[in-house]
């Protein structure tokens, strides 16, 4: 009994093996056919590739002191307004004295930074995850002994810091807002 051919069929021979004529290796509409890959033989005598040549990564140019450019998820951007503010609540605990105002006022460049280094598809979480985090960096920023008295603290921080609250979440908002305008700009019309 005769086994059936395993290997596939080449495009350009004849199952005996003689090659096609000429025009019988056309595609449709008279275009040449896609050349017939080299077989295992082939492949085996074939030259090795030369290996790729790495080039060095050019170093920054000197005194180029910009803001990297970050991208930060919804979730990653929360992190980092939540984690500085914690931080700058610390600070403004031991350098200041608990001053809220010193507070409020390190909290508008968070808000700025976090609203410019979001990504593209998480901007509009910019504006919600500010006042959570200036509510998470007040908490050591404000006085209190006792679990008591730091949430009574920490509530009335909110009621009168609240013009740095709204001010920080709208200068995020618009930051947001312009920087989704200028992308839905870009895209091409239809």
């Amino acid at each position: 009994m005769e086994q059936p051919r395993t290997r596939p069929h080449q495009p350009g021979t004849r199952r005996g093996g003689s090659p096609l004529p000429p025009q019988a290796g056309r595609g449709p509409a008279g275009r040449p056919a896609r050349p017939a890959r080299p077989g295992p033989r082939a492949r085996a005598t074939a030259q090795p590739r030369p290996a790729a040549v790495r080039r060095p990564v050019p170093s920054p140019a000197p005194g180029a002191g910009k803001l990297p450019n970050l991208r930060l998820t919804g979730l990653g951007g929360g992190v980092f307004c939540a984690a500085v503010m914690f931080v700058l609540g610390c600070l403004d605990r031991l350098l200041f004295g608990s001053s809220l105002t010193a507070y409020g006022v390190l909290f508008l460049p968070v808000c700025v930074l976090t609203a410019v280094w979001m990504r593209r598809g998480d901007l509009l979480t910019a504006p919600v995850v500010v006042p959570i985090a200036f509510a998470v960096g007040l908490i050591p920023a404000v006085d209190g002994d006792g679990l008591g008295a730091r949430l009574v603290a920490l509530a009335g921080g909110l009621a009168t810091q609240a013009g740095w609250l709204y001010g920080g979440t709208l200068v995020a908002g618009l930051i947001a807002t312009v920087r989704r305008a200028r992308l839905m700009n870009r895209r091409p019309q239809v």
